[in-house]
């Protein structure tokens, strides 16, 4: 593989990477924010109905706010590794073409 596919599928993996990582960080302070504010007991009439454990804390939420930070994520999860297998198909490439283009094999017995 040439020099400059390895460059763009280092730059698509980072591409992929650093944003679901990113987004992982998000659904956390999120995650961190609703267990300070939502109730531990379920509201009814405010449809707080849906538990979520937190850190082991049991709070309840609304189905819209379960929504969002299911899908926060789940996306980010699957942004990430997606990141995370280009980033290691990259390092086999980049292993690859370094040992094709070694000049000598340096545990041979003829090396210098």
């Amino acid at each position: 593989m040439d020099s400059q596919r390895l460059g763009t599928l280092r730059f698509v993996s980072l591409l992929f990477l650093l944003p679901g990582l990113a987004g992982l960080l998000v659904a956390a302070s999120f995650s961190t924010y609703y267990m300070q504010i939502l109730p531990r007991a379920p509201i009814p009439f405010e449809m707080r109905m849906i538990p979520r454990n937190i850190n082991g804390i049991l709070v309840y939420q609304t189905a819209e706010e379960d929504r969002r930070l299911s899908v926060m994520e789940y996306t980010s999860v699957g942004v990430f590794v997606v990141g995370l297998g280009l980033g290691l198909v990259y390092l086999r490439q980049r292993g690859i073409a370094a040992a094709i283009s070694a000049e000598y094999d340096e545990y041979a017995e003829d090396a210098p």
